[in-house]
């Protein structure tokens, strides 16, 4: 196991890099910011541009004229880390770069009358061409995730009116589906979906502002996000990605969203209190069975996507050392699978500059330093394993 200094260390290497970047960096999914004109060969191209991109080796961002900014999501994980770095420390630069950093989000929001937050880029898939900054609920949600942990810290008047305020965009925005189970909030305002994780992440920051506001509504949306997720896990503990009722069919993609979802149960259970909890419990028990029993392997390597090995994905590394170390009190051996987790994830996928590599492949490594998917995600991840391990020493 890594020692905590040993942890401490990776932090401050891994901070230090991001603060000399100014928090800025490129993203796997950037490709549609170059000067190039993808848009002229229609959605299928500017499809296939995004995915080129991930894949590449070679970083040729700067040579399509792709800048460095700020992502709205990637900011808001790293928020999360540095309130988490400033309770532990009482370091006032923390706290200092807190406030920049929620000050930096809030100018960032979609420019429309709701408050909500999209990435800050063109993305675009087979069926839809999102412009920047269109909201989603999967980057309302982190972004969410983060205002409310400095409000939780700070007990800023303006965090609290930005989190009651993220409701109109659900409510007013988002196309809410009934289904038998439940209810699916949409990924977009454009298109109708049934994506198991972005309605539970949905719940999980409705639950949050739940616990602020008790609005009865919520909780009844809450409820019913609740339920149909849970509805739909297998057997087996796992979850699939998506659901097509037309089709009856699901697509299957199991990786790092299944911590996903267990990480937004718990703080459903947490946040907003159901009279199906003991349903939320059970499923939290066999999604985590499965995520360590299937999704790991014993030196601490997450598959890809189930069943596939390679690549290793840095996202996937990450929300494993976030989950466990969060679900240690349910098992004696995760926080211990959490140290695995990091330290085989600092020994193989960190640059001696401090920051994580991309992608590890069997025979060579995508060593690009993106900031949201890489930087953000590790930091986060690095400083929950070392928020738990400090509150396990002292008990």
């Amino acid at each position: 196991m890594m020692s905590k200094a040993g942890i401490n260390k990776v932090i401050n290497d891994l901070s230090t890099y991001i603060e000399k970047e100014d928090f800025k960096g490129w993203d796997p999914y950037d490709y549609l910011s170059s000067w190039f004109p993808f848009r002229w060969f229609g959605k299928m191209v500017q499809a296939i541009a995004v995915q080129a991109g991930k894949l590449m080796p070679v970083n040729l961002r700067p040579i399509f004229g792709i800048k460095k900014e700020y992502n709205p999501k990637g900011l808001s994980l790293m928020l999360q880390a540095y309130c988490i770095l400033y309770k532990e420390t009482k370091e006032e630069k923390y706290l200092q770069i807190a406030h920049n950093l929620f000050r930096q989000i809030m100018t960032m929001k979609n420019d429309s009358d709701y408050l909500c937050w999209g990435y800050n880029f063109t993305w675009a898939n087979p069926h839809h061409v999102h412009p920047p900054f269109t909201p989603s609920v999967v980057v309302e949600a982190f972004v969410g995730f983060g205002i409310f942990s400095y409000y939780e810290m700070t007990g800023s008047e303006e965090a609290k009116y930005a989190l009651i305020k993220m409701t109109d965009f659900f409510h007013d925005c988002l196309i809410w589906t009934k289904t038998e189970s439940g209810l699916s909030v949409s990924y977009t305002k454009e298109e109708k979906s049934y994506c198991y994780n972005a309605s539970i992440l949905g719940a999980s920051i409705l639950a949050r502002i739940y616990s602020i506001t008790n609005d009865i509504r919520l909780k009844e949306e809450i409820k019913g996000l609740t339920s149909f997720v849970l509805s739909h896990q297998k057997e087996d503990g796992h979850w699939e990605y998506s659901y097509n009722p037309e089709t009856g069919k699901e697509y299957s993609q199991i990786d790092f969203h299944q911590g996903f979802i267990i990480d937004a149960l718990a703080d459903v259970d947490k946040y907003c209190p159901l009279d199906i909890s003991k349903d939320i419990k059970i499923a939290i028990r066999k999604g985590l069975d499965y995520y360590r029993k299937v999704q790991f392997n014993g030196e601490g390597i997450s598959l890809w996507r189930v069943p596939k090995q390679y690549p290793v994905e840095i996202h996937n590394q990450a929300q494993g050392i976030i989950t466990f170390s969060e679900f240690s009190s349910e098992d004696n051996d995760f926080l211990e699978f959490a140290n695995t987790i990091a330290q085989w994830t600092i020994y193989n996928m960190k640059s001696s500059k401090g920051y994580f590599y991309y992608r590890k492949y069997k025979y060579y490594t995508i060593r690009i330093p993106y900031m949201r998917w890489s930087q953000a995600w590790m930091l986060l991840a690095l400083c929950t394993l070392k928020r738990v391990l400090e509150k396990s020493d002292s008990e």
